[in-house]
């Protein structure tokens, strides 16, 4: 009779701590570990987990890699690459969920979950706006520009003519700063001020700017500069 392979309690042992603590009774490598128990039904999966840990810091930063730079650690191939977009793709779907067609100024913290697991970790700058109705419900989340790891193009007259093309009343302003310091640049503060005059025009109101970041998040309003 052939040997049991080693990791096949483990990994019984790992699901049952898992049912019974949930996350918060894992290490970061085993959460990543049980992620990839389908993929890699018949090899041992705490090795990749590890590496997968060292090479991007943390799991949030394993779900939101860019499928080429996942296929660079070794070991993680298709079906892991898919496991791991497929588990990142639930999140921001079910985060999403939660703010959809809510009034977000009264469910802040979702909203700021949303925006860092959707731009906390991407490696080049990317700039959201968040459409609201006249009850500050959330109409859309659309990616206006992406640009290079420090800068993104805004154009301020294209912003407020998306949000007249949805009805929305007012608008939330979120991008993301890759160097992983989440303070306004002067560049970030006029642009500010660009959308904001271009909207008061057209009743278009600028609720917030929120900047994010690995390590946290800077908020216009919150700073005095709305």
């Amino acid at each position: 009779m052939p040997e049991k392979a080693h990791y096949i309690g483990h990994r019984q042992r790992l699901r049952e701590r898992f049912a019974k603590s949930g996350a918060d009774g894992l290490a970061d490598y085993e959460l990543i570990e049980l992620l990839l128990f389908s993929a890699l039904p018949r090899s041992d999966a705490k090795p990749l987990a590890k590496r997968l840990l060292e090479r991007f810091g943390g799991v949030g930063a394993v779900l939101a890699a860019e499928p080429r730079a996942l296929a660079e650690v070794a070991g993680a191939g298709q079906a892991v690459i898919h496991t791991l977009k497929l588990a990142a793709a639930v999140s921001l779907r079910t985060l999403h969920d939660q703010i959809v067609e809510r009034p977000v100024i009264a469910n802040w913290k979702t909203l700021l979950d949303y925006c860092r697991a959707t731009l906390a970790h991407q490696m080049t700058e990317q700039f959201h706006v968040l459409f609201l109705d006249n009850n500050n419900s959330l109409i859309a989340d659309e990616n206006q520009q992406k640009g290079t790891v420090n800068h993104v193009p805004i154009y301020p007259r294209e912003v407020i003519k998306r949000a007249l093309e949805l009805n929305a009343s007012a608008v939330i302003l979120v991008h993301n700063h890759p160097s992983g310091d989440p303070t306004p640049s002067p560049a970030d503060i006029e642009m500010t001020e660009e959308v904001c005059e271009a909207g008061r025009k057209l009743g278009i109101s600028v609720h917030d700017h929120l900047i994010i970041s690995r390590t946290g998040h800077s908020s216009f309003k919150s700073m005095g500069l709305l």
